[in-house]
């Protein structure tokens, strides 16, 4: 009268397919997939800032404290050569005033920061600038550098 625990050979017991062949695995490993997306996030947050491109302008300095600001503001550059450029489109001189129309979100509230290279023409920074605030914008500004101290 003994039983028998664990099951002989063909009675049920094991978990085996006929034939002999063990079951297929249908477990997915999820380690590699979560290492190889890390991997890309921090090749990204690595990357990202590099990726930011703008006019290339030696911007002057001055004492003047960072203003802090919640949106993106529309910025319109001036390089040495004195080329205009509305964000990072080079545009004529006549085409400043309809683009910011064109692109201002708020209106005529949108605050707008002029960058002049150090060895730009001043005359074409104060025409760029005069013909902004003739327009009616009214949130207007110069970008410069903190000074170093030396």
């Amino acid at each position: 009268m003994g039983m028998s625990v664990g099951g002989a050979k063909g009675s049920g017991g094991g978990r085996r397919r006929r034939g002999g062949k063990k079951a297929i695995m249908s477990e997915i490993n999820v380690t590699p997939f979560v290492d190889v997306m890390l991997v890309l996030l921090i090749i990204f947050m690595v990357a990202a800032p590099m990726m930011t491109v703008g006019v290339p302008i030696d911007l002057p300095e001055t004492q003047a404290k960072a203003l802090n600001s919640d949106t993106q503001p529309i910025t319109v550059s001036v390089n040495p050569a004195g080329e205009i450029y509305l964000q990072e489109t080079a545009i004529a001189i006549d085409e400043v005033v309809p683009k910011l129309e064109a692109i201002a979100t708020t209106g005529y509230n949108e605050r707008i920061y002029v960058r002049g290279d150090t060895n730009a023409d001043y005359g074409t920074v104060m025409k760029v600038m005069a013909r902004i605030s003739a327009a009616g914008f009214k949130n207007l500004g110069l970008v410069t550098l903190q000074e170093q101290e030396k």
